[in-house]
């Protein structure tokens, strides 16, 4: 059995990136249909893994002291799923994850109901914790999804994630990666003219 600070240091260390083991399980998807934790936890469950780490974004019932009655979701789909593909990769250089699963949700999404499904299975713990949350933030930074919450008694509101925000003022300061220009236009929009 190992040493207490032995154990401990095992634990303070961030998981170590593994180049060489590339990402088996890529399954990304956005669907107007109820999510399923259990659906992407068995794409990427596999025995040579000990860890499914997931996270679930649910549509709460309040915001500032508003009532949320639900959420609407829409999104440029082939730019959201190449994106969401493009972060998962990246979450298996950094961290040597086996499989990541990601759906989100479009459309009306009551309160409850999870608008986002993030799974990752690694075979150690520590990387599949770390690869989930770089998934949830990075999907927050830069796929083009858009939500609107609407509330009882009050206009329903546009929302604009404030990683994104975050990621444009850094780009706007010449400190990181510009993200797509903002909404401008629905989904059905840009896809009238693509």
């Amino acid at each position: 059995m190992a040493d207490k600070e032995g154990a401990e240091a095992e634990a303070a260390a961030p998981a170590a990136p593994a180049a060489e083991a590339p990402l088996v399980v890529c399954h990304v998807g956005l669907t107007h249909e109820k999510l399923s934790v259990e659906k992407l936890c068995d794409l990427v469950t596999h025995e040579s893994c000990g860890a499914i780490s997931t996270f679930l974004g649910t549509t709460r019932d309040n915001f500032e002291d508003k009532k949320v009655v639900r959420l609407e979701y829409e999104a440029y789909v082939p730019m959201a799923e190449a994106k969401m593909r493009e972060i998962a990769e990246d979450a298996a250089r950094r961290f040597g994850i086996y499989g990541v699963a990601m759906e989100h949700r479009l459309g009306l999404v009551p309160v409850k109901e999870s608008s986002i499904i993030i799974a990752v299975s690694s075979p150690h713990r520590q990387a599949a914790l770390e690869g989930c949350a770089f998934c949830i933030n990075e999907l927050k930074a830069k796929v083009p999804v858009w939500k609107k919450e609407v509330y009882d008694g009050e206009d329903p509101r546009w929302k604009e994630n404030k990683e994104w925000k975050e990621a444009r003022e850094a780009a706007a300061a010449g400190h990181g990666v510009e993200p797509p220009a903002k909404k401008q236009k629905t989904a059905a929009e840009a896809e009238e003219k693509a």
